[in-house]
């Protein structure tokens, strides 16, 4: 561990993937019993947010001279998939969170000096659609204005990530801003994930230095800053191959909340067709939790064998490429059948404020609006690659 880590106050303590499991298991039912006041509050408690940097969580995504741990960020989504038990919008801040500190590393070595100048729990949310946003070459880096909407966890962090156009015919460039730069719009009135703080970043005419800025499609790719760095597999394979994961997971978590609760009412309900005894019952729970174990089965394998075939060194096709993009948006549909038979089934008092199950239901159908888990037009693009024809216009 380098001096300037050391005294930021990034401890040298590693926790293992099952000591990080296993407290990941213990926050479900505080942040359950917190899931009405996170959405009252429509944003995650502090109370919350502290709890998530004394378990250690947040590292799982920090490069090991930053205080991460030496586990993989498949231990992050499987902490995703935990957390999501418990409150959606929790699990869907922390995947962001730690998945952002992951893609830190990706930065220049000067960026990640700055960011973790302040500790190893230093946040970021971002705000990666391009459209609002304009940057202009100036000496030494970019002059950017303009607004970004859906920034989850933006009250919590202190710095922001927004997306605009890249030097190249339709790429990207990722800048990294401090909270001095920025404001943030409170915009986030939402059916669902209330609690996740999705507001508005607005940038006036900031200056962003050039070692603040990354090409996400280089990286990982050909550029591979983050694996001369870290020498940690993940920076080893392209960065938009792993990508997006960090959403899929959360939703896994929502809908296996929804078979706990769902399980737990079944077991202490009473009246025809409510009960455990109920075959109706009982085959709606059999298949939704057949789904949600092929979401995470599925969402597992792929991280599995993009860190295997980072390993390896192999190269990753467009179609690979695709397919990844299409099974992120699977796992969403299967947990989207999970929650939506599982909600039908759970009778009238479903629908109030104190029933967990319709909590469940709106969180899983909001956060499945995310582009990066939208089923048609990725679906359409996979399609078309595998069989040999050109991507379409949109």
């Amino acid at each position: 561990m380098n001096d300037r880590a050391t005294r930021a106050g990034i401890s040298p303590a590693l926790l293992s993937r099952e000591e990080l499991l296993r407290r990941a298991a213990e926050l479900v039912p505080v942040l359950k019993s917190r899931a009405t006041r996170t959405e009252q509050l429509r944003q995650i408690p502090a109370e919350t947010v502290q709890d998530l940097r004394d378990s250690g969580l947040i590292r799982i995504g920090n490069p090991r001279r930053y205080g991460g741990h030496d586990v993989e960020v498949d231990t992050a989504f499987d902490v995703g998939f935990e957390l999501g038990r418990g409150c959606g919008s929790t699990a869907w801040c922390y995947s962001l969170w730690t998945a952002h500190n992951w893609w830190l590393g990706h930065f220049p070595e000067q960026a990640q000096e700055e960011f973790f100048a302040t500790g190893p729990d230093t946040l970021f949310s971002s705000g990666l659609n391009p459209a609002g946003g304009k940057r202009a070459p100036t000496s030494g880096g970019l002059r950017v204005s303009g607004r970004w909407g859906f920034s989850s966890g933006c009250d919590a962090s202190t710095w922001a990530m927004v997306a605009v156009a890249g030097p190249r015919p339709g790429g990207l460039t990722w800048l990294l801003l401090p909270r001095s730069d920025y404001q943030i719009l409170d915009t986030w009135f939402a059916s669902g994930m209330r609690g996740t703080g999705s507001k508005d970043i607005v940038v006036e005419d900031a200056f962003v230095p050039a070692h603040r800025a990354v090409d996400p499609d280089r990286a990982g790719a050909e550029d591979m800053t983050g694996w001369e760095l870290h020498a940690r597999l993940s920076y080893r394979a392209p960065l938009r191959c792993l990508a997006g994961w960090d959403l899929a997971a959360p939703l896994v978590g929502i809908a296996q909340g929804a078979i706990d609760e769902f399980t737990s009412r079944a077991q202490r309900a009473s009246g025809p067709g409510r009960t455990a005894e109920s075959v109706a019952v009982q085959l709606r729970l059999a298949e939704a939790a057949a789904e949600v174990d092929a979401a995470r089965s599925l969402h597992r394998s792929d991280i599995r064998e993009i860190l295997d075939r980072a390993a390896r060194g192999e190269p990753f096709t467009e179609l690979d490429r695709l397919r990844y993009r299409r099974d992120k948006a699977f796992v969403t549909r299967l947990c989207l059948r999970a929650v939506d038979r599982l909600f039908e089934g759970s009778g009238a008092r479903a629908v109030l404020d104190t029933e967990p199950i319709q909590r469940c239901h709106r969180d899983a159908h909001s956060a499945s609006h995310h582009a990066a888990l939208s089923w048609d037009l990725i679906a359409e693009q996979f399609g078309r690659q595998a069989l040999g024809l050109a991507p379409s216009p949109s």
